[in-house]
């Protein structure tokens, strides 16, 4: 059976991201500073993805065993290697070491790339990187471990900001995007979806009818309805209806706010409405879901 990365690490990290920020900050980006005496871990395949970060000044004799493959290699500072989820994996450092590991869920990683950045990914969503220099995200890494280290006013808020940049950049560079194997084509590509996707963020508090969103594309109501679904998997009104439950969540956390005003503002028809859609998409109610967050 699968297991997470930190299941077999063969020591505990300096600091992780979910002693410090609240969970709904490391629902993405989940970091652990390491700085672990020579050892080694056991080949696995893990369920998130995960990024080693070098930040060991001296160069280092490390080996790598991946998918089979045994590899013998030298670490310098600001190297970078990116397992995809479900790549098997195993590890052996002959000195002590200093690394940030980063793992990212694939769920949270895929909602993040449809939801923010109008961005598709294929299955295994990042490339298989067994090496490489990449000072700028090793840059990107240490700014949110200062933001871990640091525990002050305004940590939480600049963690969840750094996420985000950390993020994007990951994406830019070693993301797979899937436009090209997702059934996308001249009659519905990624600038549709984006073009749909501002529109939904802008207005998703309204009425929204099938016609405006195929409006925004550009395209004809019954083509657009048509290749929507298949492009994305949801029908236009399923991914509203998900995008606006989406949007609840984040006001639940204002537990002062009540529910039938967060309905409103999430366009829905009232608090009913609401609990409905939400416990369709979650598997919890919206009073379920703020006491347990």
């Amino acid at each position: 059976m699968p297991r997470t990365y930190q299941d077999i690490y063969p020591s505990d990290p300096f600091l992780r991201s979910t002693d410090v920020v609240r969970p709904r900050a490391s629902d993405l980006i989940h970091l652990e500073f390491f700085e672990a005496e020579a050892a080694e871990m056991p080949r696995e395949r893990f369920v998130q993805h995960h990024i080693l970060v070098n930040l060991l000044d001296e160069m280092q004799r490390v080996e790598n065993w991946r998918e089979g493959e045994h590899r013998e290699f030298t670490l310098r500072r600001d190297d970078i290697v990116i397992t995809p989820a479900g790549v098997e994996s195993g590890w052996r450092w002959h000195v002590r070491s200093k690394v940030i590991i980063i793992t990212i869920v694939p769920a949270e990683l895929k909602r993040f790339a449809e939801r923010e950045l109008g961005v598709l990914l294929t299955d295994r969503q990042v490339c298989d990187v067994p090496q490489t220099n990449d000072p700028d995200l090793t840059s990107a890494a240490e700014l949110l471990l200062t933001a871990l280290q640091t525990r002050s006013s305004g940590s939480e808020v600049m963690y969840e900001s750094l996420a985000r940049i950390f993020a994007v950049k990951l994406l830019e560079r070693y993301g797979e995007d899937a436009a090209a194997e997702a059934g996308f084509s001249k009659a519905f590509t990624p600038q549709h979806y984006k073009r749909v996707l501002d529109f939904v963020a802008d207005h998703f508090g309204e009425a929204i009818a099938i016609a405006d969103l195929a409006r925004a594309a550009g395209l004809s109501e019954a083509h657009f309805s048509r290749q929507f679904r298949k492009t994305i998997g949801d029908s236009p009104h399923q991914f509203l209806m998900r995008y606006r439950v989406e949007r609840a969540t984040t006001l639940l956390g204002d537990t002062a706010r009540p529910l039938g005003e967060i309905a409103f503002a999430c366009g829905f028809s009232d608090q009913a409405h609401l609990t409905r859609l939400f416990k369709r998409f979650t598997g919890e109610t919206p009073r379920q879901y703020r006491a347990r967050t």
